[in-house]
């Protein structure tokens, strides 16, 4: 594995790769409170079977850091996605495979979903991640809005103060809300947890969970972004949705919702006892989704 950095329009992206330069592109996107370390076990398998994988750390995260100070810091789901297409971009990476979940997820579909050329298939875990802003104040069953506790929490300033404060404290609890079947030591957490101590992080992760119920503004820069995402795009790429069966913030529902907004090739995969950090949780069926996927597309 090497780490490297890679320089976007207003990043210095740090990402990990894997395998032979020359071979077939599979990019892994992590979620919120995680990191890169989340695909330790999925990132050598894909390797050892010929596969360029690249594992990007996303803006706010580990070694990424942005370019100039008055870039806004962001979380919003256009910022990911654009940081995503850019990352293929500097890359030279014309296609590639994709596979992500919680934020990196909104990445993955955003990418898939506007610019389907340049995705080879798609590995999405709940399935479909793009944002519905313009509905995101339509009250869910309380059962649900219990889970978002958080979203609310970081919506007030006793909420920013709190993850500034306590950023590990937090995350810590939102890995065992959200995978209560997993047990997971401290050196485990700790290797994610160095990366929450990015100067961006608490700005970004604010940002994100405001911009997304319209309680702050986006970054002008990517309106148009934005705009797009607001017509809640169709995904035609081929995709596999990996859904924790003990996903603690997104319970599975026993009829799957997604498939409106998948016109491909499109399949739901339940994992028993496994809850919302997939890769980390489920490393084999993550890399046999990938495996699947690719068998039936070209590189």
């Amino acid at each position: 594995m090497q780490s490297r950095t890679i320089r976007t329009d207003v990043l210095d992206l740090a990402y990990e790769e894997h395998g032979p330069p020359g071979g077939a592109v599979v990019v892994l996107l992590h979620g919120f409170p995680y990191d890169p370390r989340c695909f330790d076990e999925v990132a050598p398998p894909l390797a050892s079977a010929g596969c360029r994988v690249l594992v990007p750390y996303l803006r706010g995260y580990g070694p990424t850091r942005f370019l100039s100070a008055a870039t806004p810091r962001s979380g919003e789901q256009a910022a990911l996605g654009h940081d995503l297409l850019q990352f293929m971009d500097a890359l030279g990476i014309q296609r590639a495979a994709l596979a992500g979940y919680d934020w990196g997820g909104r990445a993955a579909c955003i990418v898939s979903a506007l610019w389907p050329e340049r995705v080879r298939c798609l590995v999405s875990c709940t399935g479909y991640n793009i944002q519905n802003i313009a509905r995101s104040v339509d009250p869910v069953p309380a059962e649900q809005e219990h889970r978002f506790w958080y979203q609310y929490y970081f919506n007030t300033e006793r909420g920013r103060a709190g993850l500034t404060k306590n950023r590990r404290d937090v995350c810590r609890l939102l890995w065992k809300l959200w995978s209560p079947e997993w047990v997971f030591d401290e050196a485990t957490f700790e290797k994610s947890a160095v990366s929450f101590d990015n100067p961006d992080f608490v700005d970004v992760v604010i940002q994100s969970y405001r911009h997304r119920y319209g309680y702050a503004p986006g970054d002008p820069a990517l309106a148009g972004i934005e705009a797009l995402l607001a017509a809640q795009p169709v995904i035609t790429v081929p995709t596999i949705n990996l859904h924790g069966g003990h996903d603690g913030v997104g319970p599975a529902p026993p009829a799957d919702g997604n498939t409106k907004f998948f016109t491909g090739a499109y399949e739901r995969r339940l994992l028993p006892r496994v809850g919302h950090n997939v890769p980390q949780e489920a490393p084999s069926a993550t890399v046999a989704a990938l495996h699947d996927l690719m068998k039936g597309t070209k590189k």
